[in-house]
């Protein structure tokens, strides 16, 4: 295992150091998610350095290439990692799984052009494959019994087999667009990755308190995507019809209305996707005063 870079100084005890991505697709959304966690970042902007603070005194953000987080949290560079499942694998790094950020989905494919004979992953025999990924793509190849030339590249490895460089590729695929446009065909599925939380095994236990707190921020944010929160007043004769109409996490709140209408007040966390259709249900069993808010973030 390498040794510390003398420019990333090992973080003291009681200061918690999370790594996130510089550039790439997966690092807008990942600070959205720093953002909403209430983790803001004290430094931004244009004025960005390096290693940044943020508004918790106890957390800082260094700023890395997802292909280099895994080590630097493996090493003690930083105590937790957010990159990709597919660059941890690829590091082969020491690092704790802690947290699916359900984001960055993608899949690690075998590819060929449209117009190749091959069918299978045992048609590669003797084949050269392009890819960002030679360690997973020996160890899939190995795995399938398959003798291939990996030839590793930095980018673009989608243009490889037109430019004559390469018979097939492995690399991501999220929609499959790039590959269609490219004029490239998939031929098997290597690995599902999303977007994960990694720590180092040692920051698990000394700093496990400060930890937990920033895991269950970031989680009580994943579990707000997608849901948003109904207000809306009821008449007490009404009440049944509506309930039997929402959904919640645990069923609808009640509470009492100080009105001379005999009111009460209904609370409930539903799945936006449903709003459109509910709102005109629960107009019709009853409600009125209707509130659709956004929500930031549940905590259970």
């Amino acid at each position: 295992m390498s040794k510390p870079s003398p420019r990333h100084p090992v973080p003291g005890p009681g200061l918690v150091r999370l790594a996130i991505p510089n550039k790439g697709r997966i690092a807008g959304p990942i600070n959205e998610l720093i953002e909403k966690s209430g983790l803001h970042l004290a430094e931004g902007g244009s004025e960005r350095r390096l290693i940044t603070r943020t508004r918790d005194p106890n957390v800082e953000i260094l700023f890395a290439r997802p292909i280099d987080i895994p080590e630097y949290v493996a090493n003690g560079v930083a105590d937790l990692g957010i990159t990709g499942k597919d660059m941890v694998m690829e590091r082969g790094s020491a690092v704790e799984q802690v947290l699916d950020l359900q984001t960055g989905k993608a899949t690690l494919v075998v590819a060929v052009p449209e117009e190749s004979d091959v069918e299978t992953v045992t048609d590669l025999a003797g084949a050269k494959v392009a890819t960002e990924f030679p360690a997973i793509t020996r160890a899939f190849f190995t795995d399938h019994g398959v003798a291939v030339t990996i030839v590793t590249v930095g980018g673009a490895c989608e243009a490889t087999p037109h430019l004559g460089i390469a018979d097939a590729i492995v690399d991501l695929s999220s929609s499959g667009t790039t590959l269609r446009t490219n004029h490239l065909r998939v031929v098997d599925e290597v690995l599902a990755s999303t977007t994960i939380l990694v720590a180092n095994p040692a920051s698990l236990t000394v700093k496990r308190e400060k930890i937990d707190e920033l895991v269950l921020a970031l989680e009580s944010v994943i579990r707000a995507k997608g849901q948003c929160y109904l207000m809306m007043n009821v008449h007490k004769s009404a009440l049944a019809d509506v309930r039997e109409v929402l959904p919640g996490l645990s069923g609808p709140t009640v509470m009492d209305v100080a009105s001379d209408e005999n009111l009460v007040a209904v609370h409930a966390v539903v799945n936006e996707e449903r709003v459109y259709q509910l709102i005109n249900q629960l107009k019709q069993a009853g409600a009125k005063d209707i509130l659709v808010m956004p929500i930031e973030r549940i905590i259970r």
